[in-house]
């Protein structure tokens, strides 16, 4: 134990009690501290994510050749691009970084734009004609265990569940027995979203050396170049991942995320830096694709 810093024996500690200045707060303060946002290459493109209007749905079709003509765009890739899916769990590698054949919330990425600024990759999504066939909408965790068809997922134990397991430890009849209070009850915990001040933003450059550099505000730098090595197609040692200082997380930024799949394969293709800065309202949908409702 230390008092006035200083431990039992009343000696003076180096660090305990001690005020030491934080060791990037003149950076900060000062405005030198580079966060993805600001990071800006040579040559670089801006991307920008087409997503779903529609809450569930297939995809009949994407027709971007509209798109590819405007001046000033780069490259388009759609989940043909990036077929292979990953997650952050081993048992969970379910997500694409865009959508392949079905969307399942409003929000869901289908495509991806590399263009000259954001105000041409903005005005080329648009000019993404996407035709979607409707499902049915569900729009509660109650309604869609009562729902066999049309599931959301194509995987797991049936229906809309995705994993159905009893767990039990110990005897529980000795230990009702002796309990107390024995409470049954239903609980339930509702969603909510991280909403720090800095929203998403990551920067790929795919060099002459074929190697990948990714500049991402991620809490977890080594998730996400796990899901790169899957997907890329690179070897993981042609693959480096760079946390930048982070303008606030609080675990919503410790997923892999499919804006930071997708500028890598962007420029990969375009032979560009491709940087992408989600809005607010993209932040939103990154976070509810963990966990949509439909």
């Amino acid at each position: 134990m230390s008092k006035n810093g200083k431990d039992k024996n009343g000696e003076t500690l180096r660090v305990v009690g001690k005020p030491f200045r934080k060791v990037d707060a003149r950076a900060k303060c000062t405005g030198q501290t580079k966060f993805a946002d600001d990071i800006v290459l040579p040559r670089m493109l801006f991307c920008k994510l087409l997503r779903s209007h529609e809450p569930h749905a297939i995809i009949k079709s994407i027709d971007v050749s509209k798109a590819l003509k405007l001046p000033g765009v780069f490259a388009i890739i759609t989940g043909k691009d990036l077929p292979i899916p990953y997650g952050i769990l081993p048992v969970s590698q379910d997500e694409h970084a865009l959508c392949i054949d079905k969307v399942r919330f409003i929000g869901d990425p289908v495509a991806a734009v590399a263009a000259v600024d954001e105000d041409t990759a903005f005005d080329a999504m648009n000019l993404i004609e996407v035709e979607y066939e409707r499902l049915q909408t569900i729009t509660s965790i109650e309604e869609a265990v009562m729902i066999e068809e049309p599931r959301i997922h194509e995987y797991g134990d049936g229906g809309n569940v995705h994993k159905k397991v009893n767990l039990e430890f110990g005897d529980l009849d000795e230990g009702f027995a002796q309990a107390d209070l024995v409470r049954e009850d239903v609980f339930f915990y509702e969603g909510n979203t991280h909403l720090p001040m800095e929203q998403h933003a990551a920067v790929a450059h795919f060099d002459a050396d074929d190697k990948l550099t990714l500049w991402s505000s991620t809490q977890t730098p080594h998730y996400v170049h796990r899901a790169l090595a899957k997907t890329s197609g690179l070897p993981a040692s042609h693959i480096r991942v760079i946390a930048t200082p982070n303008g606030g997380g609080f675990g919503g930024k410790s997923d892999p995320f499919n804006h930071e799949l997708a500028v890598c394969k962007l420029s990969m293709i375009t032979g560009r830096p491709v940087k992408v800065t989600l809005t607010r309202e993209e932040v939103f949908y990154c976070h509810r694709g963990r966990h949509p409702v439909l």
